[in-house]
């Protein structure tokens, strides 16, 4: 987690207002980690230069609020298959992730991050998060929970107050 500490850090160098967009299912088990990362943030005097956003499976639902906002950055946490171990999180680009399978929902990922670029002019960045188990049913994994303490951890020491 210190390397997307960093790259967190770096990417939010230039930062003055973020939206932190958290997607997913919260019925299919890991999916739902997106939105449990932005519920541990709620409540965490983040001050107003951050909009908390629990979009679930329809992000695209929250343009409206999201574009009156005016974000200079704009960051989608969810769930990925990535490959690699459980809990593991990665910081990227939509242009980067052409063939991750990224969760299922109404909007493909990259089409909503393409568009949310067009209309606010926003940096836009997906937190990615390798899941263990997303069949149907309720709660995170183990290793998920713990990836979700991990991040919120690393953005609560990032963010500006």
């Amino acid at each position: 987690m210190e390397s997307l500490g960093d790259d967190l850090a770096k990417w939010l160098s230039n930062f003055r207002r973020a939206v932190i967009v958290g997607i997913g299912n919260p019925l299919r088990h890991d999916d739902g980690v997106g939105i449990e990362v932005v519920k541990e943030l709620k409540g965490k005097a983040l001050g107003d230069t951050i909009l908390l956003i629990e979009s679930e499976s329809v992000p695209e639902d929250f343009v409206e609020p999201i574009v009156e906002f005016k974000p200079s950055h704009i960051l989608i946490i969810d769930a990925a298959l990535l490959g690699v171990e459980p809990g593991f999180a990665k910081l990227t680009s939509s242009s980067e992730i052409s063939g991750i399978a990224i969760s299922t929902h109404a909007l493909p990922v990259q089409i909503f991050c393409s568009y949310l670029k067009k209309v606010t002019g926003a940096e836009v960045g997906l937190l990615l998060i390798q899941p263990e188990n997303v069949d149907f049913g309720e709660g995170l994994s183990p290793e998920l929970r713990r990836a979700v303490d991990k991040v919120v951890d690393v953005l609560l020491r990032i963010l500006p107050r």
